[in-house]
């Protein structure tokens, strides 16, 4: 039963150290093999692991393992990217309806209106400050990308104002796996729009990686009892 349990994580680690090699020796090729593995371990992780087993955020995972498998394809066909941006906006949206359930309410101890502003700033000047900086180089696609930017400060700003909400493991595990999402984000954002830059592929899959472990992670935690 153990291994039965570990196997899904196993399968995670494969994919994200095999497609983090890819990217560092430029191996593209590989990708079509081992980044579909981060997403299905991480969704058999979390269905092994849960005993909730919400469908809403399954919803999401797999919409993530959706955009994983466009993006794999980009450079064949632009078309690709833009099925990637789709199915990760619906992963982010579905992502701030689960951030929404996984919460306690009414609460004591959750954020005052004065400390929401003041801990968001920095999250939608960091949204807002890319897209103002990529806008002039985005042509046919400032659109879709200043909606998909909205949508994952948004998904940002939600999982911030779980504080309180949860349990501080839960909080801490998916506030800084919704912040390396959006870190992930703008490195792909800039070295597709703005400045290629070599470490890029590398950087964008270890913040990748890490964020949705650590978002699936957080899930979890919030179901066990304790601070």
């Amino acid at each position: 039963m153990q291994i039965r349990r570990d196997l899904p994580v196993f399968v995670f680690a494969l994919g994200a150290s095999a497609e983090l090699g890819t990217a560092i020796f430029d191996y593209p090729g590989h990708s079509v093999v081992f980044k579909p593995l981060i997403m299905i371990g991480l969704m058999a992780h979390y269905w092994v692991m849960s005993p909730a087993r919400s469908r809403l955020f399954l919803v999401a995972l797999f919409f993530c393992w959706l955009g994983d498998v466009f993006l794999i394809f980009q450079s064949t066909d632009p078309l690709f990217f833009i099925g990637g941006l789709a199915s990760f906006l619906v992963g982010h949206i579905v992502y701030i309806f689960c951030y929404r359930q996984l919460q306690i309410i009414p609460s004591s101890k959750e954020l005052l209106g004065s400390q929401k502003v003041r801990f968001a700033f920095p999250i939608i000047l960091a949204g807002t400050g890319l897209v103002t900086i990529l806008y002039p180089l985005l042509g046919a696609l400032r659109i879709p990308v200043m909606i998909y930017a909205l949508a994952i400060t948004l998904m940002a700003l939600t999982a911030l104002f779980r504080y309180g909400r949860t349990n501080s493991t839960s909080f801490l595990l998916i506030f800084i796996g919704a912040v390396l999402f959006m870190v992930s984000d703008s490195l792909l954002a800039i070295n597709k729009f703005h400045h290629a830059f070599s470490a890029a592929g590398a950087l964008v899959m270890l913040t990748y990686s890490v964020a949705q472990f650590l978002i699936v992670e957080g899930a979890l935690a919030h179901e066990k009892k304790g601070d």
